[in-house]
């Protein structure tokens, strides 16, 4: 199960240096890690760096103004890296608050944007954080509306766990429900109340109060093929890389 194990690169960001984050991610220990849209942006450069150090990209992030406007060169870069999976982090913070009109419109256009990746190769997804369990048209979550706005466009969904449950909501539920859809999970911990409030809460896999052990399980029963470390918020990136990926090889193998 630890090929499955990623990490997401934003967790390293304020690292800064794109080498001096693989040279951290790599001497923890990881083979595969997910990027982000600069890392795209910046393909024939980072594809080589991810390569010399004995580790691939097997999906990225990319934002919603990058996949409207630059899909060709977004197809060429995941191309260029070797990797199929593609996932939408967010929408942009001033439409986090929109109606229910505005979550299908998302939806839809997700939806088509997903066939037109399809075409070459490319499998489009969709990242939750905890704004999407709001309740827009009754009981009602946007998460809901946004997947039945997409329809049978084989859009995917990235399941960030621990955001699910900053949402007030079941992960395990939520992953049952939505199994036939689900490609990748984040694996990410939430701190004891009142701890850590320097790193907004979060905390490395395995020093928080979420049960790993049985939500990997979950999460692969699910369909999960990438298992993504990420913190957003590490006050240590690099031992955060390291603890983490120590408590997942112990309880997967």
């Amino acid at each position: 199960m630890s090929d499955l194990i990623s990490i997401q690169l934003y967790t390293l960001r304020n690292l800064g240096d794109v080498d001096l984050i693989l040279d951290t991610v790599a001497a923890a220990g990881y083979k595969n890690v997910e990027g982000i849209g600069s890392h795209l942006d910046d393909a024939a450069v980072v594809a080589p760096k991810v390569a010399a150090r004995g580790m691939k990209m097997t999906s990225c992030h990319v934002g919603l103004a990058a996949l409207r406007e630059r899909p060709d060169a977004i197809i060429a870069a995941c191309k260029t890296f070797g990797f199929i999976d593609l996932y939408m982090p967010a929408v942009p913070p001033d439409m986090r608050q929109m109606d229910a009109a505005g979550w299908r419109a998302v939806g839809k256009e997700l939806g088509d944007l997903t066939e037109r990746f399809a075409r070459s190769g490319i499998a489009l997804g969709y990242h939750n954080h905890h704004w999407e369990m709001d309740k827009k048209d009754g009981d009602t979550t946007a998460l809901e509306l946004l997947f039945t706005a997409a329809g049978s466009s084989g859009l995917a969904w990235q399941v960030d766990v621990a955001w699910l449950v900053r949402g007030g909501a079941d992960p395990k539920a939520w992953m049952t429900r939505y199994k036939a859809i689900v490609t990748a999970a984040h694996v990410k911990d939430i701190a004891p109340a009142g701890q850590n409030l320097d790193q907004d809460g979060w905390a490395d896999v395995g020093a928080g109060v979420l049960d790993w052990k049985d939500l990997w399980t979950a999460c692969i029963a699910a369909g999960a093929r990438h298992m993504v470390v990420e913190h957003d918020k590490p006050s240590d990136p690099g031992q955060t890389a390291r603890a983490s990926l120590a408590y997942l090889r112990g309880i997967t193998g």
